[in-house]
Parts: structure tokens; C-alpha cells; sequence
């Protein structure tokens, strides 16, 4: 029995019947619902005479959710994107589901995406308030007060106000104030995060903000970061290519936390685990002999295929 429950016109139209309105679920039978996952490991794992004889569901959903958010970070393709304008304050807001970015560009005039470098000269520390004695001062609880904004930020966005953090002064390479500070006994190379005139930013943790250099005020950033997978029930599915990894998984992790588990059992689903893990690697990775050879090709290198 076919896996498909629409028909063409019914996956082309969506409901509303009207061609790409936004309520069409385009590409969705590359993935699986967790819940379908949940259910079908209940029939096929769970039971007499299967590698599992009794099992809660709830500890099946859980060790489901685990895995699906494991498996987010460095396998399932979960990365998501986010475009904004900078405002005059040369920062924005991490998105709600934002767990870590993996790149940061802003788009010029051609729709090119220019990568933006990360830059480790400058920060936004907590800044505990002294008093005429330097020492600290707290409230009526008895917790520090701290300011609202470390006189490290003031200062950065006071010199990137005043037009200093631009290409052809503070951030470049030959800049005697940074040559002294970070390229002291390494003169004959460059410093990447200074060497360009993208611009530079970094992650405010501490205040889920993004901050950056002068020279990308008012510029069209776009964000691209991952998250957990857990974040909406529309997240949470898993790739075909990694649905025997995340069945191994579950199984794997039920069995080594129950007691009175056989060691050898728990050895061989482990191993099973692994192996499911690096299939699903490499058939997500989509690494294809025709992009190789376009790749080796660029740089002068003939290959067959």
C-alpha cells in the first residue's frame, strides 16, 4: 500500500485550491512525523519475543525527542534563516528558537550573500556599579546592581558612531593600534577577522543580541542558524535518510538505562548505533561525484566520473 495520501492536484494546490498560497506542504515526504516514528517503534520494536517485551510510551517519546534533538545539532538538516535590517542600535534580537548560528552575511544591491567575520577584540561584559571607593553597590535584597550597559559597549558604540570602525581605519590590517594589540611577532600574516571589509560581529549571550561594527548600519543581514528540532510540532519530524538512526536510538538508549540489562546487549546496540549514525551521515552529507569534480575542476584538477 502506497505511502502517498493526496492527490497531484491536492499537493500541488494545497486546500485553498490557489497554486503556491502558502498553504501547500511542499517537500514533506522526504520527512516523517515524529509521532509516525513513535508509533512505529512501539509495533516493531515493543512486544513478546521483539528486543523490547514492555515499555512505557512516554519513554519512548522522550528518549524520541532526545534523539531528534542530538541529531539536530550535527546531522538532521535543520538549519533555519532569518533576514532583518540593522537598526541605528547595531544590534538584533536572536530568534526564539536560535540554539547557535553557523554563518552571518550581509546581501548587497545583486542579492549576494557577503559573509561576515566574527571578531574576538571586544565584548559586552557585566558591569557591576562602584561606588567613589570602587567598591560595589546593592539593592535593598542585597544583589549587585549592575548597569545597564558595560562601559566596554558604550565605548565601541561611541567609536563606531564617531566613523572609526570602518574599512580603511580600525579594522584594517595595517592599523598600528591592532598591529600592536594582535599581530605582535606574527607581522607576516593576516587576521581574517580584520583583513575585510564586511564588517564584524559578535554574539551577546548574556543579552540574546547580535552586535556589529559601524559599517553594517542600515545593511541587509541574514542570519543562519540551528536549532533543537524541538521548537514547534512542525519541527519536530526526522529525514528518511535518518529514521533507522533514530529507531537505534531509541532502542539504544531504553536499554542501557534500564536495570539488570545484559552489558552485551547494550555493547551490540550501541555498535548498531553508531553504524546507523555514520549511514545517515553520509547519506545526508549529499556528497555527489558530479559537485567533486565541479569543485576540483575550479582548481585546475581534471577528474573523471
Amino acid at each position: 500500500m502506497g505511502l502517498i495520501d493526496k492527490t497531484q492536484e491536492e499537493y500541488y494546490l494545497g486546500p485553498d485550491g490557489i497554486w503556491d498560497s502558502h498553504d501547500e506542504d511542499y517537500g514533506s515526504y522526504q520527512f516523517v512525523p515524529i509521532n509516525d516514528i513513535i508509533n512505529t517503534f512501539m509495533v516493531a520494536y515493543v512486544g513478546e519475543n521483539k528486543n523490547i517485551s514492555k515499555v512505557k510510551r512516554t519513554d519512548v517519546q522522550f528518549h524520541a525527542m532526545r534523539a531528534i534533538q542530538e541529531f539536530s545539532f550535527d546531522m538532521l538538516p535543520q538549519d533555519k534563516s532569518i533576514e532583518i535590517d540593522v537598526p541605528p542600535g547595531l544590534y538584533f534580537v536572536l530568534p526564539q528558537d536560535y540554539v547557535n548560528f553557523t554563518k552571518l552575511s550581509w546581501t548587497d544591491t545583486q542579492g549576494i550573500e557577503r559573509p561576515i567575520y566574527r571578531t574576538n577584540i571586544t565584548s559586552n561584559p557585566s558591569a557591576p556599579l562602584q561606588d567613589t571607593d570602587y567598591e560595589y553597590t546593592f539593592d535593598q535584597n542585597g544583589n549587585i546592581l549592575k548597569a545597564e550597559k558595560s562601559e566596554t559597549l558604550k565605548r565601541w558604540n561611541e567609536r563606531s558612531t564617531s566613523g572609526a570602525s570602518n574599512a580603511n581605519s580600525a579594522f584594517n590590517i595595517n592599523n598600528p593600534d591592532l598591529l600592536g594589540l594582535y599581530a605582535y611577532g606574527r607581522r607576516y600574516g593576516l587576521d581574517s577577522e580584520l583583513a575585510q571589509a564586511n564588517g564584524t560581529f559578535y554574539i551577546d549571550n548574556a543579552n540574546g543580541v547580535v552586535r556589529f561594527s559601524s559599517d553594517l548600519r542600515g545593511k541587509l543581514i541574514t542570519l543562519k542558524y540551528i536549532s533543537d528540532g524541538l521548537g514547534s510540532d512542525e519541527d519536530m519530524v526526522v529525514h528518511k535518510f535518518a529514521v533507522d538512526a533514530i529507531y537505534k536510538y531509541i532502542l539504544y538508549a531504553i536499554l542501557s538505562t534500564r536495570a539488570n540489562t545484559q552489558e552485551y546487549l547494550v555493547a551490540r546496540h550501541k555498535r548498531e548505533l553508531a553504524a546507523a549514525r555514520r549511514n545517515a551521515k553520509i547519506r545526508l552529507s549529499q556528497l555527489k561525484s558530479e559537485l567533486i569534480a565541479q569543485v576540483m575542476r575550479n582548481q585546475s584538477k581534471w577528474i573523471k566520473h
